[in-house]
């Protein structure tokens, strides 16, 4: 697993590994090899998160993280070759703010919104309370393997 990273300066090392062991895990749930795969992750200020909320979603205001997928029908991806599963852009400031309010650490809020992102990217959604649901479980799956779950 390849993450694509506009600014890794912004975050420690330790988190780089973590975020992808944690993209690693979400890709082989779905039995989608992770070596095959890269991710672009920038980490953006609020003012450009909130221009690019507006640009794509048609939301005047900031928010924690946006995903971009670029793999519509995952059968249609060749066995043999590498792809870019999408971009996910995280305000590194509202993740911030966030794990203070919610009482957990920094980087369980950035590795929670990263994999929140990438399931999005691997095609879940929580537009209606099944789909919330199977993609909640999924997450709090992913983040219990990495020993991040709630109480971190």
């Amino acid at each position: 697993m390849r993450i694509l990273c506009n600014d890794e300066g912004l975050l420690e090392s330790g988190l780089m590994e973590t975020l992808s062991r944690a993209a690693c895990l979400c890709l082989e749930k779905e039995a989608i090899d992770p070596a095959r795969a890269e991710i672009s992750l920038s980490i953006v200020s609020k003012e450009e998160i909130r221009r690019l909320n507006q640009l794509y979603r048609k939301i005047d205001n900031h928010t924690d993280v946006l995903s971009f997928p670029l793999i519509e029908d995952f059968n249609q991806i060749d066995d043999r070759e590498e792809f870019l599963l999408g971009d996910v852009v995280i305000c590194l400031q509202q993740a911030e703010e966030q794990a203070e309010e919610y009482g957990h650490s920094r980087e369980r809020e950035i590795v929670y919104l990263f994999v929140h992102s990438v399931c999005h990217l691997l095609g879940y959604d929580h537009m209606d309370e099944g789909d919330k649901r199977e993609m909640r479980a999924r997450e709090e799956e992913i983040m219990s393997l990495l020993d991040l779950g709630r109480n971190r």
